[in-house]
């Protein structure tokens, strides 16, 4: 269990590690006064240690006063691991019994919400080294596995094992690494196109269709034909 000043220095490190735009001179500076993201994980760990303590009231309001200030809501229930990253947070909203894993980056208008009116675990569970493309929804007591990406503007609703991409609405599955990443993979931009697939295999298919009909056409001319040659024989 990693003490809150270590998962801030990771937090911290993560910014360098995933934003080419903070690899400046002033980079260490820019992060601390003008990261909305690094801000608002900033106000989520310290009312999450009251949360943890039991505080009633204050925590809610620190995640409140954040949301006004970042653009960002976490419950201070959310259990986020180390190295946690949002890129141009604005609209990001995180739910109570969320939980993340270590390195994890998810991109502005991100949703990581509960479905129902149930109590208990109702929001899901982000492995290690996810992606979470712009816009994208995951909802409901489901589990994302480790070095998932998950397509911008997606909407999953269905658990999702290791090393797997998903796009689409609902969400599906269309690519399978299945090898082990050493670094994170941020290139949520570069995916495959579900519905361009999808086109290109309706192609395919009428293709074939148009070959056997004429195939089938020939084959009934032909069967006329020695036909029309026995009748007249």
């Amino acid at each position: 269990m990693h003490n809150p000043l270590y998962r801030i220095f990771r937090d911290f490190k993560a910014v360098f590690e995933r934003d080419p735009a903070a690899r400046t001179p002033l980079g260490v500076l820019e992060v601390i006064l003008l990261y909305s993201g690094f801000h608002a994980v900033l106000f989520y760990r310290f009312a999450h240690v009251l949360h943890v303590l039991r505080i009633p009231f204050i925590p809610r309001l620190i995640s409140q006063i954040a949301r006004f200030l970042t653009g960002v809501e976490i419950h201070p229930g959310a259990k986020i691991g180390p190295g946690f990253f949002i890129d141009h947070g604005m609209g990001v909203v995180i739910g109570e019994t969320t939980e993340i894993g270590e390195n994890v980056t998810i991109y502005q208008g991100v949703t990581l919400g509960g479905t129902g009116k149930d109590r208990g675990k109702r929001h899901p569970t982000l492995g290690h080294n996810v992606v979470v493309g712009v816009g994208a929804k995951v909802l409901g007591n489901i589990k994302i596995g480790d070095h998932v990406k998950i397509g911008g503007g997606s909407v999953v609703v269905h658990s999702v094992p290791d090393h797997c991409t998903v796009v689409g609405v609902p969400a599906e599955i269309v690519r399978i690494d299945g090898k082990n990443l050493d670094a994170i993979d941020l290139d949520h931009g570069d995916l495959p196109d579900p519905v361009k697939e999808l086109k290109n295999r309706i192609r395919h298919l009428q293709k074939e269709v148009e070959q056997l009909e004429a195939y089938h056409k020939g084959a009934r001319n032909a069967q006329r034909s020695t036909d029309n040659e026995e009748k007249n024989g």
